[in-house]
């Protein structure tokens, strides 16, 4: 399993968790050590999240940190300068995921949140056979982004309307993607 992919599913299940889940279930839950699962939480708390260590384990608080989903399109050429965009505005790029009429949500974590990630995710793609996720619905996708303020959250938002990035809701689209 891919290290974004085990720190996704070890913040699922701390989500969903009603109780503290210790270093070693996880670790033997996924196949590595303890010691791989205490720098993977420490991964996710540099990414904002709020995880507790108690003495049985670990748990996720509520997050606190603002957050807001954007609905863009560009082109493939595109990415670079959109992704670039936000992390230099200040935001973290949590996932993508599309609306598709017919599937409808297709997600998958991405926590970007510096020009290295951005070069890391586009070397991924080049080298590898897939393709954007964009690209299944015609350039349309959303970005959840993380900020430390709203204030970010809006600076980075009339950002995205100056490079003509950000696009309106469609009628099968949930009107209330921002609410969490």
């Amino acid at each position: 399993m891919k290290v974004k992919n085990r720190r996704q599913n070890i913040l699922n299940k701390l989500a969903a968790a009603s109780a503290p889940i210790s270093a070693g279930s996880l670790a033997e839950e996924f196949g590595v050590s303890r010691q791989i699962i205490v720098k993977d939480i420490a991964a996710l708390r540099e990414d904002g999240y709020t995880i507790d260590a108690m003495t049985r384990g670990y748990i996720l608080k509520e997050q606190l940190r603002p957050r807001k989903v954007f609905k863009v399109i560009h082109t493939d050429e595109d990415v670079e300068t959109e992704l670039n965009l936000i992390v230099d505005m200040g935001g973290c790029v949590e996932d993508v995921f599309i609306y598709h009429k017919f599937y409808n949500q297709i997600k998958a974590p991405m926590h970007i949140k510096s020009r290295y990630d951005v070069a890391h995710f586009l070397k991924n793609i080049a080298e590898g056979k897939s393709s954007l996720l964009k690209n299944v619905t015609a350039g349309y996708h959303y970005h959840t982004v993380v900020a430390d303020d709203e204030d970010t959250l809006k600076r980075i938002e009339d950002k995205l309307w100056e490079h003509g990035f950000l696009a309106p809701l469609q009628e099968y689209e949930p009107s209330d993607l921002n609410r969490n």
